[in-house]
Parts: C-alpha cells; sequence; structure tokens
C-alpha cells in the first residue's frame, strides 16, 4: 500500500524538513518488507481566500486533486481519535490487508480542514488534544510512519 502526506504549507529548507526526511528516507527503506511504501508528499500553498469557509473550501479541492481514486483519506484533526503508537500501526496493517492501494494521511491548514471532509474520511485521528504548527506535525507524522513500519516488522525501535 502506497501512503502518501498531503500538508497545506511547505517546509522551508532546515532543520524541520531534514528530519522529516529522514524518517521518510528511514521509512521507505524499511516499509517494503511489510507491504507498505511512501509514494509523496504533496504540499500546497495556504488559500488566499478572504475568509476560513473559502479557505477550507479551497484546501480541499487541493486535497481532492492530490488523493488518489479510491484512496483511503485519514485527517489530522485535534478532534480526532486519539491512537497510541501500536494502534496506529494496526490502522495501517489493516487497510493493507483490506487491499487498499493507496492512503493518503492529510494535514490541514490553519483554519482545520473543510466540514465536507470529514464525511469523506476514513478516519479523523489526532496527536494529542493540543494543536500543533504544520511543521511538527510533518515531524511526528513522519516518525509515527516509521514507528509503525518497526512495530509491523517486530524491529526493537519501538519499546513499549
Amino acid at each position: 500500500m502506497r501512503i502518501g502526506l498531503f500538508a497545506v504549507g511547505r517546509l522551508k529548507s532546515g532543520p524541520e524538513k531534514d528530519l522529516a526526511a529522514r524518517y521518510l528516507d528511514r521509512f521507505s527503506k524499511t516499509a517494503p518488507a511489510v507491504g507498505l511504501e511512501f509514494s509523496r508528499v504533496a504540499e500546497v500553498a495556504e488559500s488566499r481566500a478572504g475568509n476560513s469557509e473559502t479557505r477550507k473550501r479551497d484546501e480541499a479541492a487541493m486535497l481532492r486533486k492530490a488523493q488518489a481514486e479510491n484512496g483511503v483519506l485519514v485527517l489530522l484533526d485535534e478532534r480526532g481519535k486519539a491512537l497510541d503508537s501500536e494502534a496506529f500501526a494496526n490502522l495501517l496493517a489493516t487497510y493493507r490487508d483490506q487491499g487498499k492501494r493507496d492512503l493518503m494521511i492529510a494535514i490541514g491548514g490553519a483554519d482545520g480542514h473543510d466540514p465536507s471532509l470529514y464525511q469523506e474520511a476514513d478516519q479523523t485521528i489526532c496527536l494529542g488534544k493540543m494543536t500543533w504548527p504544520h511543521q511538527l506535525v510533518r515531524i511526528l507524522v513522519c516518525e509515527q510512519l516509521y514507528r509503525a513500519v518497526t512495530i509491523l516488522s517486530g524491529h526493537p525501535y519501538h519499546r513499549a
């Protein structure tokens, strides 16, 4: 199963981008052994619309263009379901075992996701109840993807 990231906002060169890239590189090297692969990061600029509702609608349209047809959509939102690392790994494995070809994890913009996306999403999960800047969310998601692969493969990186 191919896993991609969609992010409203671009990571500029610097330590955040380097760290995210390091975890994605680790994921890319180890994921094929458990039937996963990294497909891409789809970064889009934040909408310049004059109000929150229109910005969210514009950003949702960009997400829909980036998403694979019949792909699994996982939204990140502080109101989503909190998963521990093992549950996240199992979620990925479940979609993989169901024969899903593509999964997109979506990081919203400053205004969050458009309400219509919540109805379309297969899952809405959170990285905790706090709001995080998108640069840190990108790092957290990339690390958790790598951690999920180590959990699924029985590698000792994840120690509970």
